[in-house]
């Protein structure tokens, strides 16, 4: 009943406005309203183009700009709704209001549809956007039009009875916006939040991510069980799909339950933190971001490598400033037999000393560790406080400040030596 409640509301609507079409004063509006758009559309041209160009000079401020670059792509409809509103204006004081309905009605819905398709633009998703945008001018149309009551009315007769709940299209629509609203607020909220924590210097890195993370995943927790229990759905009732969702976590969603999981370890324990420098297998390299999946780890070479949560728990790492910043690095070398090794040491280590990243207050060391086929073998350690930083780098930088200063003393720096002795075959043999 409630859909030929619906359609018969529609339908007199319509004849209503069919049999107004007779009227000269119709008539009049519908051209006033046709020559309006053109002429708006025609002086949007030139205008549009101009003022995208000065909105694109609006820097950091993204959400900004997005809703500043829609406004001017909407300039013919802007020029639209101002020229109408004062030819609504001047009509309405020299002739009699019902003779400006159709005016009245299109400067509604043109003022509704430029306004959600505008504050729509706010998502990034253009695909989202404009769905939103259509649903929210719909609704906004329904609403004018007055047949929001029997829309409504048809929409509550699509029910599902599901135990003693009774589902219906009226609710699911109602819950779908409210949750839709309710979560982006609890996203922003958290995201600002996250924002602040991230700020504070008196907590760890660690805390300062499982602060954020957990306030976040909390709020939009709350903000689904306020938009739900808002339009009267029972949240017991939907214990008859937790079932189902337990065997997909069981079953289909291990892997990104367990790295779920494993990120909150790894914030509890603080085993890694942003900033840290590690090694897991092949990858060195410093982390970014932890987030709820992986770790993202950005390597020398600028590649970004987004390592699972559960690799940190089950394989091993190299956390190279988990308790300490201080890293030893080795450099091994040769000198000639003909060199003093006490000379030889105290030059390394003056060498090592004069490069910038080498650690002063723990002094370098160098230690004669064997007597080679052709040279003097020495190691030379020094300690660095950025690994972040690279090592090869520094090492190389090290290996040319040791390269000049044994040449400066002329020591050298030996290679091996092969000699090859050819024979001449015995006589009244034949050489191969």
């Amino acid at each position: 009943m409630a859909f030929v409640d619906l359609l018969i509301e529609i339908s007199g609507w319509v004849q209503a406005k069919l049999v107004n079409l007779a009227n000269p004063w119709t008539l009049y509006q519908l051209a006033i309203i046709a020559v309006l758009l053109f002429v708006a559309k025609l002086a949007s041209r030139g205008l549009e183009s101009r003022l995208e160009a000065r909105a694109r000079r609006i820097k950091g401020h993204q959400g900004l700009l997005r809703v500043v670059v829609a406004l001017m792509r909407r300039t013919d409809w802007i020029l639209f709704v101002l020229m109408l509103f004062a030819v609504l204006t001047v009509l309405r004081a020299l002739t009699w209001p019902s003779r400006t309905l159709l005016l009245s009605l299109a400067l509604s819905l043109s003022l509704a549809w430029l306004f959600t398709s505008v504050v729509s633009r706010i998502i990034r998703n253009r695909l989202l956007a404009r769905t939103i945008g259509w649903i929210a001018w719909t609704y906004a149309a329904i609403v004018i039009l007055g047949i929001d009551d029997e829309a409504a009315a048809f929409l509550d007769t699509l029910a599902l009875p599901l135990g003693a709940t009774r589902l219906s299209a009226l609710v699911l629509l109602k819950a779908a916006v409210l949750l839709t609203g309710t979560v982006w607020l609890a996203v922003v909220l958290g995201n600002y939040f996250e924002e602040r924590v991230q700020r504070s210097d008196e907590l760890t890195p660690s805390i300062r991510v499982l602060l954020g993370k957990v306030v976040k995943i909390g709020l939009v927790i709350a903000a689904g069980a306020i938009a739900l229990s808002s339009v009267g759905v029972d949240l017991t009732a939907l214990t008859v799909f937790s079932g189902a969702v337990g065997v997909g976590l069981g079953f289909g969603l291990q892997k990104v339950v367990s790295n779920f999981i494993s990120g909150i370890i790894i914030l509890l324990d603080k085993s890694i933190k942003p900033g840290d420098t590690i090694t897991l297998g092949d990858t060195f390299g410093w982390i970014r971001e932890l987030r709820a999946r992986f770790v993202s780890v950005i390597t020398r070479d600028g590649r970004e490598y987004l390592i699972p949560n559960e690799d940190f728990i089950t394989q091993q790492v190299i956390n190279w400033s988990f308790s300490d910043e201080m890293v030893r690095l080795d450099v091994p070398f040769g000198v000639s037999y003909e060199a003093d090794p006490h000379q030889v040491s105290a030059l390394a280590i003056e060498a090592a000393m004069s490069v910038g990243r080498v650690d002063a207050d723990r002094r370098p060391v160098c230690w004669l560790t064997g007597f080679g086929e052709s040279s003097l073998d020495f190691v030379l350690r020094f300690w660095i406080r950025d690994p972040q930083q690279g090592l090869t780098n520094v090492r190389g930088k090290v290996l040319l400040a040791l390269w000049d200063t044994l040449k400066e003393s002329g020591i050298e720096i030996p290679y091996p030596h092969r000699e090859v002795i050819m024979k001449r075959p015995a006589s009244g043999q034949i050489a191969d």
